[in-house]
């Protein structure tokens, strides 16, 4: 195991034979690191606290820590980190809360820049990619390949969906509905399907259209959303993604950004 003098290791914690630790780090009790994930120099990690392979993390980012709650009352929440992670500079990820389901996630193949924190009871699909400055208040969910922008802030509470785009900048107090491009100035709103991310993602004409008029009607028509839902059903071909929007439409108890 490559481990450098100056670290500091917990006998209680559990540390692949495969990982690397450098130079300063901290690892606690009840952490666990998997095979070929790297701490580069200065990483503090402690608490119920799982990393899975081949993960890299950068100096000075805190994992595991207690969350910034008040109804916190030490109960032995944790956090889960996957696989292949990408984890810059000064980022922040605390541990859940008995009033969010004790956990914290973070699935595989996000890129977490710099400054980003990532509060209680949040959950991190996969291939995310969460720009500089990025702060999530409790018990956001972010899904599969959305992108947020730099200095974004996301309430608590709110859902980002998958393959959305959220302009920096951006403070978000209601969920993104799915492939779309949602950015805000004074106040968050849909732009359009976000057709260069999911040109990017394989993503045919035939699938990115409808999702294209689906939103015109949502934003463009003056129509009420079940209004609007109803012309969606009659004008637009209801592909699976269409059908995803619709859904989490449906879903969204607190509303969305339209």
């Amino acid at each position: 195991m490559a481990i450098h003098p100056t670290a500091i290791i917990d006998p209680d914690s559990d540390v692949s034979r495969d990982a690397e630790i450098g130079p300063y780090c901290i690892i606690g009790s009840g952490v666990t690191i998997g095979a070929r994930t790297r701490l580069m120099a200065h990483v503090y990690l402690e608490g119920k606290l799982t990393i899975g392979k081949d993960n890299l993390f950068f100096p000075y980012c805190s994992c595991g820590v207690t969350p910034q709650d008040k109804k916190y009352r030490g109960e032995p929440s944790e956090t889960r980190i996957g696989d292949r992670n990408t984890i810059r500079e000064f980022v922040t990820i605390h541990r859940g809360t008995e009033g969010g389901g004790m956990v914290t996630s973070i699935g595989d193949g996000n890129l977490v820049m710099a400054y980003v924190h990532i509060a209680h009871d949040v959950i991190i699909h996969n291939n995310t990619i969460l720009a500089n400055g990025v702060t999530f208040a409790g018990h956001v969910v972010v899904e599969d390949y959305a992108n947020i922008g730099g200095l974004s802030a996301i309430h608590q509470f709110c859902r980002v969906g998958q393959h959305a785009m959220v302009g920096s900048y951006s403070v978000i107090k209601q969920n993104v509905l799915p492939y779309s491009i949602t950015a805000s100035d004074h106040e968050a709103k849909i732009y359009s399907a976000n057709r260069v991310g999911l040109e990017r993602r394989g993503f045919t004409p035939d699938e990115i259209e409808p999702l294209q008029n689906a939103f015109r009607i949502l934003t463009r028509s003056g129509l009420n959303t079940t209004q609007a839902l109803a012309r969606i059903a009659e004008e637009v071909p209801q592909t699976n993604e269409v059908k995803g929007v619709v859904e989490f439409i449906r879903a969204s108890e607190r509303g969305f950004t339209k």
